[in-house]
């Protein structure tokens, strides 16, 4: 199984947020273990702890880019100056595909309120578009790193 297959079976059977799912699925390939990878990524789904702001994809995408790509020495320009670089490439190619990274606007639906958390909830396509839009983070990283 690949990694936008990982991501895609990790938010539609796991149970996992899609912060979680992306994430995790490309962790484990550049050295951090999946169950650590699940547990940072746990508070950003449905755009940060359900506050309906940036989707949680698109975190986990960005923090799979810093695992990758980002500077941990002092100093480190040339490795600051690359991640930025994959970050906004991939933003861009996101924000082609979709308009937003925010998700309320990518749902149509509020989730930080408990209405719009209980229609998404009780309406199967918005799990269903999710999915999608984890797949398809996926396979925008993918091509990024």
């Amino acid at each position: 199984m690949n990694k936008v297959e990982h991501a895609e079976k990790y938010f539609a059977d796991g149970g996992y947020a899609c912060s979680q799912s992306v994430f995790a699925a490309f962790a484990d390939s550049m050295g951090l273990d999946v169950e650590t990878a699940l547990k940072i990524a746990a508070p950003f789904g449905g755009g940060i702890a359900r506050n309906a702001g940036i989707c949680g994809a698109v975190t986990g995408a960005i923090m799979a880019i810093g695992l990758k790509y980002g500077n941990y020495t002092q100093g480190d320009d040339e490795a600051k100056s690359l991640t930025y670089e994959k970050v906004n490439l991939f933003l861009k190619k996101f924000k082609e595909k979709y308009g937003t990274s925010i998700c309320k606007e990518l749902l149509g639906h509020d989730i930080s309120t408990p209405e719009g958390l209980e229609y998404v909830n009780s309406h199967p396509e918005f799990h269903e578009k999710c999915t999608a839009i984890v797949k398809e983070t996926a396979e925008i990283l993918e091509e990024i790193i």
